[in-house]
């Protein structure tokens, strides 16, 4: 995350025409230090310097916020797995480099993160909404990666099993409840990711 030199309940002024900008941007700030509920519209305009009634301007109320905090980060997730899918390297290489890429975006960007599991509402804004999505270029990723398939498991199923993964690790690491000494968190994904993949075919050969 970058830095911020005031904290959440210092005033602060925006550019003109930016305040959209700017309200996003502070909603961004307090979700990753106070969590999704730790804010209001009030908190908000105080942080960029304006009446509560200028916010409604641009959002038309707290939630509308939050799902444009959300949409920025999910497009911001889905850039970030897109560079990883299509750099160099064997297939094995960029796959491996896009769970590093998710663990990365989790910790330095955990309000965007936060807001993308807890928002309820449409996630991903209409600009962003012609780009594959995080889900999607995972589940491409897993069959250019391992092209003669799981022995009949769905790779949407093993897409989703990854994220969960993917998913559980992140929240460990960012409360600081992964064991020490031992492994860190990308070793512990790329070993949790391989036990997947490779025993899926298995899961599909005891099926009945």
């Amino acid at each position: 995350m970058r830095p911020w030199r005031e904290g959440p309940g210092d005033r602060r002024s925006y550019h003109h025409g930016n305040l959209k900008e700017a309200l996003i941007e502070a909603a961004r700030r307090f979700i990753a230090e106070r969590g999704i509920g730790g804010f209001t519209l009030v908190d908000a305009a105080r942080l960029v310097g304006v009446t509560p009634a200028a916010l409604y301007r641009h959002f038309r109320g707290r939630e509308a916020l939050l799902e444009e905090v959300a949409g920025r980060g999910f497009a911001d997730l889905a850039d970030r797995l897109a560079r990883a899918l299509t750099g160099r390297g064997t297939p094995l290489e960029r796959f491996t480099r896009m769970g590093e890429a998710y663990l990365t975006f989790a910790e330095e960007e955990p309000g965007y993160y936060a807001a993308i599991f807890e928002v309820r509402g449409q996630a991903v804004p209409a600009p962003a909404s012609e780009r594959p999505n995080p889900f999607d270029l995972l589940v491409e990723a897993l069959r250019s990666t391992f092209p003669d398939g799981f022995d009949g498991v769905d790779p949407r199923f093993l897409a989703l099993e990854v994220w969960a993964l993917s998913h559980g690790i992140a929240t460990l690491a960012a409360a600081g409840q992964l064991p020490k000494p031992g492994p860190d968190k990308y070793e512990l994904l790329r070993a949790g990711v391989l036990a997947l993949v490779h025993g899926a075919g298995g899961r599909a050969r005891e099926k009945p």
